[in-house]
């Protein structure tokens, strides 16, 4: 699904020297790479506070103790998602409400989060799924008008732009209270094993964001809060800062291979595109088809005989999940994502996919439907 090594080879020299430095230098916790990593993201993204973190899960739930959330308070998030965005509400005795999602573009549905909404509801946590951002202006609105916090699960869209109806853009994660993300291999600005990262523009979450994730410390050995240890560290830092230098380019690579397929797709019946929102820049970091009336798991055995891996994202909905049951929610609740389950599959998507590897991809795909 993602051929990193190929991707490493072409800035081999730049990530080899930032480790060897790491190395040479022995600061491998919260030494200079990290800083100046943490640093270039901000200039990137132009928001004020970037704080690196262990991995997206990581960062999830420090964005949520730091807006002081009380056990049973109500935090709503999309049912069609990895389950680290619900994961981290039940850990801190907070109750997940899951919502429904928008069949075209796998996000979560303004009318959903619109009708779940109840006096213990403290938060929204959208999941710009796939790498395409949800309607935040719509989310924002609504947030403002029953007074909730936004946590952005920005883990598969870091590059991608969100146009405001006024015009201005704003980066994905950057626009609501508090935004996450993952730097895991396979996303598009990886690292080399687990990493991660809080946004934010205000201050005061912040400095709570920074202690909580060194165990409540702001001053060495004084602990004002219950924290966690959550930390990126230098070699992780040293080959993200070289990777950031090429997201763009990684975007756009992404970019390109999801046009190829739309192309190669665009007259089948039985393959209904990704669709693109009109205020929102899509990165790919999955392509992401529904197929209709597909076997999909011979489609899926059939491309691995030809060497091809497909993977389903998502197969089972959070509300349906054996660790998720509950009594408020039962098998039909959300018909669309459950249909979902049932019909989406991605296709290979990274970097470094050539139009040969496209082409055998695509009529591989084409020629099962026959």
């Amino acid at each position: 699904m993602v051929d990193l090594k190929s991707q490493y080879q072409k800035i081999k020299s730049e990530i080899d020297t930032g480790i060897q430095e790491v190395i040479d230098n022995t600061t491998f916790i919260k030494g200079g790479k990290v800083t100046e990593f943490q640093h270039h993201l901000e200039l990137y993204l132009g928001v004020k506070h970037v704080i690196p973190v262990g991995n997206g899960t990581d960062a999830l739930q420090i964005a949520l103790m730091a807006l002081g959330l009380k056990p049973g308070d109500e935090v709503i998030t999309p049912t069609f998602t990895f389950i680290a965005t619900a994961e981290v509400v039940a850990l801190l005795g907070l109750t997940p409400v899951v919502v429904d999602v928008d069949f075209d573009t796998f996000n979560i549905s303004l009318e959903s989060i619109k009708q779940s909404i109840t006096p213990k509801t403290k938060a929204i946590v959208p999941v710009h799924l796939f790498g395409q951002n949800a309607n935040m202006e719509e989310i924002m609105a609504i947030a403002k008008k029953h007074n909730l916090f936004v946590i952005e699960d920005a883990c598969q869209s870091i590059g991608s732009k969100y146009t405001f109806s006024d015009g201005h853009q704003s980066f994905s994660g950057c626009i609501g209270d508090i935004g996450c993300t993952s730097f895991f291999p396979s996303k598009n600005l990886g690292c080399f094993g687990d990493g991660g990262a809080i946004f934010t523009n205000n201050d005061e979450y912040a400095e709570q964001i920074r202690s909580i994730a060194n165990h409540g410390m702001k001053t060495r050995y004084y602990h004002d809060r219950i924290g966690v240890n959550s930390r990126l560290d230098s070699i992780q830092a040293a080959v993200l800062d070289v990777k950031l230098k090429y997201l763009n380019e990684y975007c756009f690579a992404r970019q390109t291979a999801a046009q190829f397929y739309d192309s190669a797709f665009a007259d089948n019946k039985n393959l209904i595109l990704p669709k693109r929102s009109e205020f929102s820049t899509h990165v790919f970091h999955q392509y992401t088809l529904k197929l209709a009336d597909l076997d999909r798991k011979e489609m899926i055995k059939y491309l691995a005989d030809k060497g091809i891996p497909a993977m389903i994202y998502y197969p089972v909905p959070l509300h349906l999940q054996k660790a998720y049951q509950d009594p408020r929610y039962k098998k039909g609740d959300f018909p669309v994502a459950e249909k979902l389950c049932e019909c989406v599959l991605s296709l290979p998507m990274h970097t470094e996919l050539n139009e040969e590897e496209l082409k055998y991809i695509s009529q591989s795909v084409l020629n099962f439907i026959g």
